[in-house]
């Protein structure tokens, strides 16, 4: 069972001293998919990093600019390319000349289902400085920012290592209050279980999720995080024991405690879980992977 960390105090438009380092201001726009809302982390002292400017909201923006007033904003900081993370990078831009740093967003089809899991994409998200393959340091007065690969959740998501508190902001990657929606074609199972161990394996004191509180023990959290996952994968694979099957039959069995209404949701989940499965050889497909697809095992 994931220990979820779901209690946060705030006030929307407030700006919250979390650490040493660290700063926050949440944005009003909570949701299913944001929880309270996005939260943006403001980085150092004079010269600062501005992580997840957030979504398109006049107040949240003025919000940001009183919480750096009399500051330089160095750099815009970016973990992946939705529209409750990245939007306010471009006026952030044009009013501090920082430079945006992140991963483009990769070609990907479309996801054509007509199912919403997540906020949409900000398919026009172009960083000045690409971080797409890990290892690229962001650094100001007293502070440094290790960018670190973490696909899955999206083609281009990037968790930030803060070096000097050792700890990490991690985007949509772990979030505390909920598991993360994986949604092909952009979100990828495979991708997405490796990255878990890759944070999982830096041994981080605290983690900084975009929506809701931080986690603080981060390696049994993450333990606990691919167990639900690891849990969900034999779930399907008993599915598939009775005989081949569509996702479509298999979700109100897998979702029995869920409310109809999510099991659309809930069937890209499990079709993220199959692709999986295909590609190890743990299931069979009678033509590439899709959500129509007969699965069966080998």
């Amino acid at each position: 069972m994931i220990p979820y960390v779901r209690k946060i105090e705030f006030e929307y438009g407030r700006c919250d001293q979390v650490s040493p380092l660290i700063r926050r201001v949440i944005a009003n726009n909570p949701g299913p998919f944001t929880y309270t809302g996005t939260g943006t982390y403001i980085v150092g002292r004079g010269e600062v990093a501005v992580i997840d400017p957030g979504p398109e909201l006049p107040e949240h923006y003025a919000a940001l600019r009183a919480a750096t007033a009399g500051e330089k904003v160095t750099a815009i900081v970016v973990t992946h390319h939705h529209m409750d993370h990245s939007p306010l990078s471009a006026a952030l831009q044009a009013d501090t000349g920082a430079a945006i740093y992140g991963c483009a967003v990769k070609s990907h089809a479309a996801d054509d289902s007509g199912v919403r899991t997540e906020a949409p994409g900000d398919l026009s998200f172009r960083p000045d400085v690409s971080l797409c393959g890990g290892g690229g340091r962001i650094a100001g007065p007293g502070w440094t920012l290790e960018a670190i690969a973490t696909p899955g959740h999206t083609s281009n998501h990037i968790c930030y290592a803060l070096l000097e508190e050792n700890a990490a902001f991690t985007g949509d990657h772990i979030m505390g209050w909920s598991t993360t929606v994986i949604t092909p074609p952009d979100g990828d199972m495979t991708d997405y279980m490796q990255s878990l161990a890759r944070i999982r394996d830096r041994d981080f004191d605290t983690l900084w999720p975009t929506h809701g509180p931080p986690v603080r023990e981060p390696r049994p959290f993450i333990d606990a995080y691919i167990a639900h996952r690891r849990q969900r994968e034999a779930q399907i694979l008993g599915a598939l024991a009775a005989g081949p099957t569509r996702i479509g039959d298999m979700v109100p069995g897998l979702y029995a405690d869920v409310d109809p209404g999510l099991w659309p949701a809930a069937g890209r989940s499990v079709l993220g879980h199959l692709i999986d499965l295909v590609r190890r050889g743990r299931a069979l497909s009678d033509g590439p992977p899709g959500p129509d697809s007969l699965f069966r095992l080998p």
